[in-house]
């Protein structure tokens, strides 16, 4: 019989996370998501009408979703863009360059309008985002 091991092996997933912890990380990714989603800005809600459903170009799109440790306005998977609708707030701001180094390490192309384009010129944002859209997608079945 062998004797049994006194130190756990190291976790698959990563160093020094535990489970339990993990769990609790994604759990609390996942609510925040959720709140998110039930308090949209207008131009959020403009644009999610436009793309919900398949409606724009039969590209599937999801709202405010975890990301690795951030949330998306919305995320083409397939494509792997996410999009972005700002306020005045993101403007130079620090932790939206950190955020899209980490989403562009991870193959993510990330696209950032303002609320005001959004509100007021929303077919030339689709446009941009088609483009951006159609560009990714050769990219992936090269």
């Amino acid at each position: 019989m062998m004797a049994p091991r006194t130190q756990k092996p190291s976790p698959l997933a990563g160093e020094g996370i535990e489970p339990a912890a993990r769990a609790r990380n994604i759990s609390r990714s996942v609510s925040h998501a959720r709140s998110l989603r039930a308090r949209m800005t207008d131009a959020e809600c403009k644009l999610w009408f436009a793309l919900r459903d398949r409606r724009f170009a039969a590209f599937k799109f999801r709202r405010q979703v975890p990301v690795g440790p951030f949330i998306a306005d919305f995320v083409c998977y397939r494509a792997r863009v996410i999009v972005e609708v700002d306020g005045g707030q993101h403007a130079e701001s620090r932790s939206d360059i950190r955020r899209d180094q980490w989403l562009a390490a991870n193959d993510f192309v990330v696209l950032r309008f303002w609320n005001n384009d959004v509100l007021r010129n929303l077919e030339g944002v689709l446009i941009a985002l088609l483009a951006s859209l159609q560009d990714r997608t050769k990219e992936v079945q090269r």
